[in-house]
């Protein structure tokens, strides 16, 4: 097949991405690894599970690498010289990280809520960004980047650029039927913050589907979010309306949209496959994030968190099934928020540098040996 002869990134699916001709930015971003994790298939008592790494997505270490590889090419097009975003985090160090490697003239302007965690802003910062911290919610920082896009005429990744940034989505689904042998799972879990990935595997799933490159049903999406914001669950739940604004409350922010922009299309991809969308508290995402770790050897960031323990809500509700074959869709790396985790693990003892002192520690640590 042509598509295995190409390049392993994101661009070996050019013909389902919007771009004519060739891409000129970020040709390396995607084909992250898809990871089997029998210990969780065990955890839910499901019959396959796998894990869709992009916590070492190149080149900033999550999901969103992709749609801004797609978004800074569509700049390109367009011939824009400034690029820049509202961000929770995540967006704001992969825009900062595309820019800085495309030697964009008018380089990056960054948007982000001030309380945002401190690896976040230094992995934005570290790239040469322009960032701004923004008193209030990530909707008040998108609000303000909407007037930016028309005063300044810059390329906001997630809004005047947002249907390019959002077809980048569609390549997890692509590389997950291609890492599957050309196959679809039956159920795929995956974070929602404005929702836009839950529809854009939807949509890319079909593609494929429809060119004939798979065979079968759609897989079931799930989509989780944290108890503290998840207006998108919540309207998945009532069945029907418009999503009702949420003022976050969780100690995910990379998920912490209140009024998530492509929430009603989330839902209804939901609905319409068969899935169903789960809240999880602070304190089971930061244990989601330490199952995924034992696990699978993955650290994840609390979106990644969010997931894992969606998961195994739903599992525990039933609403996975003995013979199915789910994928999670991992999205960021846990060094980006060590302040989640950091009282939830064991502090490490400290001995002198002698053997005596080790097989002391040993006794006391794991008596049965």
């Amino acid at each position: 097949m042509t598509i295995g002869l190409r390049p392993p990134s994101m661009w070996r699916y050019h013909e389902w991405l919007p771009f004519d001709g060739d891409p000129v930015w970020s040709l390396d971003t995607g084909c992250t690894p898809l990871v089997e994790a029998p210990a969780l298939a065990r955890r839910f008592g499901v019959a396959r599970v796998w894990v869709k790494n992009d916590t070492v997505s190149h080149p900033s270490l999550s999901f969103k690498d992709r749609v801004v590889a797609a978004a800074i090419n569509a700049a390109a097009a367009f011939g824009l010289d400034t690029i820049g975003c509202a961000s929770t985090g995540n967006l704001a160090n992969a825009v900062a990280a595309h820019a800085a490697r495309a030697g964009l003239k008018g380089g990056a302007w960054i948007f982000v809520p001030e309380d945002l965690e401190a690896g976040k802003v230094i992995g934005t910062s570290v790239y040469g960004a322009r960032l701004v911290r923004v008193r209030g919610t990530y909707d008040d920082v998108n609000r303000l980047c909407a007037q930016v896009a028309d005063r300044f005429g810059w390329g906001i990744v997630n809004v005047n650029l947002r249907s390019y940034y959002g077809e980048g989505s569609k390549t997890v689904a692509y590389e997950i039927a291609e890492q599957l042998g050309w196959r679809l799972p039956t159920a795929v879990v995956a974070p929602m913050a404005g929702g836009s990935l839950v529809t854009k595997l939807r949509k890319g799933f079909g593609e494929f589907l429809e060119a004939g490159l798979v065979h079968g049903d759609l897989p079931r999406l799930y989509g989780a979010q944290a108890a503290g914001c998840a207006p998108i669950v919540h309207l998945v739940e009532r069945g029907a309306g418009p999503i009702e604004p949420e003022v976050p409350n969780t100690i995910c922010r990379s998920l912490a949209i209140g009024n998530p922009a492509d929430g009603t299309f989330a839902a209804r991809a939901m609905r319409e496959t068969g899935g169903w969308g789960v809240a999880v508290s602070d304190p089971d995402l930061v244990e989601g994030i330490r199952i995924l770790a034992e696990d699978v050897g993955v650290f994840s960031e609390t979106a990644g968190g969010v997931t894992t323990a969606g998961a195994l809500a739903l599992a525990r509700a039933g609403r996975l099934r003995p013979d199915d074959e789910v994928v999670l869709c991992i999205t960021g790396h846990g060094l980006k928020t060590l302040e989640a985790v950091q009282h939830a693990v064991p502090e490490a003892p400290v001995i002198a540098p002698r053997l005596r002192e080790l097989l002391e520690l040993e006794k006391r640590t794991w008596p049965s040996r």
